[in-house]
């Protein structure tokens, strides 16, 4: 299997967890095959053995590999490798609609109309495939009855508190992707995060302690 390389988003134990997958599915990696991320694969992939480690806990979520307490990690699944590198292409097509629509924003602020479009396509997308990866984001409208407004997201300490990573927030005038930790959210920004359903519920309690949005 050949895949194109293409500029990624993607923290690297996430392109890790892929690329083992792939592996998997060429039986580079046999079902049953212990797997060392200490040593194998931070060495294979030439990255620490914490970058290794997170990139196995992606696999072992997703069972296509398995933890035998005592023993170690194990390739679990050939078929749900390939469902998971099968679905990805759809993840590497979100992120080819962000791209574009960033670069809309810095070449064209005046193509309001089309940038409008990409990102109807972009949470149209992210919609339909919700459930077919962690590295999908969620979204979460800021109104004037959410809490915590105008204070930044290191001040709020988001991902402590409910677990959330931000990977980028709308505003009125521009995407801002991957914002650092001083970036305040304000009345009309949309967040967008990652996270399992249990976060998804967190995110709205820390919000709208009160409501159901």
């Amino acid at each position: 299997m050949t895949r194109e390389k293409k500029n990624l988003t993607l923290p690297r134990y996430q392109e890790i967890a892929v690329e083992i997958a792939e592996r998997i599915v060429e039986n580079r990696y046999q079902v049953g095959e212990k797997i060392y991320a200490r040593s194998t694969l931070a060495s294979n992939f030439n990255v620490s053995a914490e970058t290794a480690r997170k990139a196995i806990n992606v696999l072992v979520d997703l069972e296509i590999m398995e933890v035998q307490q005592g023993s170690g990690t194990y390739v679990a699944s050939r078929d749900k490798a390939k469902q998971f590198v099968d679905k990805y292409q759809n993840v590497q097509t979100l992120n080819e609609i962000k791209r574009d629509v960033l670069t809309s924003i810095k070449r064209q602020k005046e193509e309001l109309d089309n940038t409008t479009q990409l990102m109807e396509m972009l949470l149209k997308q992210s919609k339909q495939i919700q459930d077919v990866s962690p590295f999908i984001p969620y979204q979460l409208k800021i109104t004037s009855k959410a809490l915590h407004i105008e204070k930044s997201i290191a001040e709020l300490n988001i991902w402590q508190k409910t677990g959330a990573t931000i990977v980028a927030i709308q505003t009125d005038s521009a995407l801002l992707l991957s914002p650092g930790p001083y970036a305040k959210l304000s009345i009309g920004n949309t967040i967008y995060f990652v996270g399992d359903d249990l976060v998804v519920q967190r995110m709205n309690q820390f919000f709208y302690p009160k409501t159901t949005i």
